[in-house]
């Protein structure tokens, strides 16, 4: 006999929350749901915190640990608020003996961010990621939503510096 999830109310009664609840609902609330209801959390509020965490575990009816466990395997979800701006440098393997470790130590340098991070100021948040499929045009880097090719560190910094 199918189990009845009890209807928990959102954390807050914030309008972002109904499209969180409507793309759970469209998949039934079933626990198979979790990665589309984290996607709609970070895609609604910019990252995944433990309201929200712990509201799609009561609504899928998934243990927090779950829920937890799932949202920090995959490097696209995010625990913590992004900055402003996003730097996603790429470390695959054409990337990384390209040059993308210079790129990350010079964005060290001239906005104290390590990978994983934001600045203090809120301003760029730093990624890095596995391969974006432009291996030919190594390193590569991703600035909000836009691909960089053959990218130069100096060059990097200067245009993040004006964003």
């Amino acid at each position: 006999m199918p189990t009845t999830i009890e209807r928990s109310p959102p954390p807050t009664d914030d309008k972002r929350w109904h499209t969180v609840e409507t793309r759970m609902r469209r998949l039934g609330n079933r626990p198979d749901a979790l990665i589309e209801a984290l996607h709609a959390a970070q895609e609604a509020f910019g990252h995944i915190d433990d309201d929200a965490l712990h509201f799609i575990g009561r609504t899928l009816g998934l243990p927090p640990s779950t829920v937890y466990g799932v949202a920090t395997f995959y490097s696209y979800f995010t625990l913590e608020p992004r900055g402003t701006h996003t730097c996603v440098v790429c470390t695959g393997t054409a990337c990384y003996i390209n040059g993308a470790t210079s790129i990350l130590d010079a964005l060290r340098g001239a906005f104290d961010v390590t990978p994983g991070a934001t600045t203090v100021d809120g301003r760029l948040s730093l990624v890095t990621g596995r391969c974006f499929g432009s291996c030919s045009l190594a390193p590569a880097a991703i600035v909000d939503g836009r691909v960089l090719d053959r990218v130069d560190a100096g060059d990097l910094v200067r245009q993040l510096e004006t964003l």
